[in-house]
């Protein structure tokens, strides 16, 4: 029977997960029933949302069961099937876990991918994956820009705040990004395309603010958020009538053990009849095609550039997941599974 390595949740974390949260198991494989196949996963994603999933409180999906691998999406190829739906031999995407193999079902969250139509395999968990998915229907569908408008967008270096700016651009909006760090704001403009970045590190909500203002002399017409905190604060503060606010997510808050910062300035919301609404990928699932045919083809026309920050080993999935939170990924994090080719 093959041995099956996975990463488990044995503690729940308290601030910035500690290794000693977690453990690496060698399991059985088990073995399939009817409409069931084995997935041999390849590469895992690495992403905020699975810090709230690790912690014991109401959420989108159930926590973690302590002693369970930690959940985690996945690419990899079938190896056995008791379901015609997914033969051996084809690759995969899915919500599985940090393991060597995962148990699919065909009535599952599992998709067949080609990987042909993608430069690498890695794709299917960044640009062309949930990650690039929540950045095309978080702005067009949540933000729904108009061209001319001014889209402010916060972890403007990270995986899907990276996504957000560049598809900003391509439909004729200004970006403007807020990042940590005078690296992370070079890369902003550099790499990604925005017209401005914004430093946030060791500033106060009315300092942030005020540089916002600088950079968008007609004011924000989106905002598409990530961080929370002082951030959308100062955020608020420069919205237009009419803006829209996406909310993805609240990274700033994630680890937080202490009273959280809040949204202290949603008053403007009325003030400018704004809205904001937050969102999840799943919602637009029976769109998914059309959006990784959309990003697909920006990237093969040279329109839109990928960063993979990519951690090889299982046993180095700790490091690598509380790199997301002290910032020193450089591109969406990935972790290769095996040592192998």
């Amino acid at each position: 029977m093959t041995e099956n390595r996975r990463f488990k949740l044995i503690r729940r974390p308290h601030g910035i997960p500690v290794a000693e949260d977690f453990r690496l198991d060698r399991d059985p494989t088990p073995a399939l029933e009817d409409g069931q196949f084995l997935i041999h996963n390849h590469y895992a994603s690495l992403d905020p949302a699975i810090r709230g999933w690790m912690a014991d409180e109401p959420s989108y999906l159930p926590p973690i069961p302590l002693g369970e691998p930690v959940r985690a999406t996945t690419v990899g190829e079938i190896v056995e099937s008791r379901s015609a739906a997914f033969p051996v031999g084809k690759f995969v995407v899915g919500l599985n876990a940090i393991e060597d193999y995962s148990v699919g079902r065909s009535d599952g969250y599992t998709s067949l991918i080609d990987p042909s139509v993608a430069p690498s395999l890695t794709h299917f968990l960044s640009a062309m994956g949930a990650v690039g998915l929540t950045g095309y229907f978080g702005l067009l569908e949540i933000g729904r820009p108009k061209p001319g408008d001014t889209v402010l967008v916060t972890g403007a270096a990270g995986a899907v705040g990276s996504m957000v700016g560049q598809i900003a651009k391509i439909k004729g909006c200004r970006a403007v990004g807020i990042a940590g760090g005078a690296a992370k704001c070079q890369r902003v403009t550099r790499d990604y395309g925005y017209d401005a970045a914004i430093d946030y590190r060791g500033k106060t909500a009315d300092q942030i603010s005020t540089e916002i203002a600088a950079a968008c002399p007609k004011g924000v017409d989106v905002i598409f958020e990530n961080v929370g905190g002082v951030c959308l604060d100062a955020g608020l503060m420069n919205i237009n009538v009419g803006a829209r606010v996406a909310l993805c997510g609240l990274i700033s808050e994630y680890n937080s053990t202490g009273p959280r910062h809040g949204t202290r300035n949603l008053w403007q919301l009325i003030v400018k009849s704004a809205t904001i609404r937050g969102f999840l990928v799943p919602e637009f699932r029976d769109r998914f095609a059309e959006g990784a045919a959309a990003i697909a083809g920006w990237i093969r026309e040279g329109r839109l550039r990928v960063d993979e920050h990519v951690e090889t080993g299982i046993e180095n999935a700790h490091p690598a997941f509380v790199r997301l939170f002290h910032g020193t990924n450089e591109g969406k994090m990935l972790l290769k599974l095996g040592s192998g080719g």
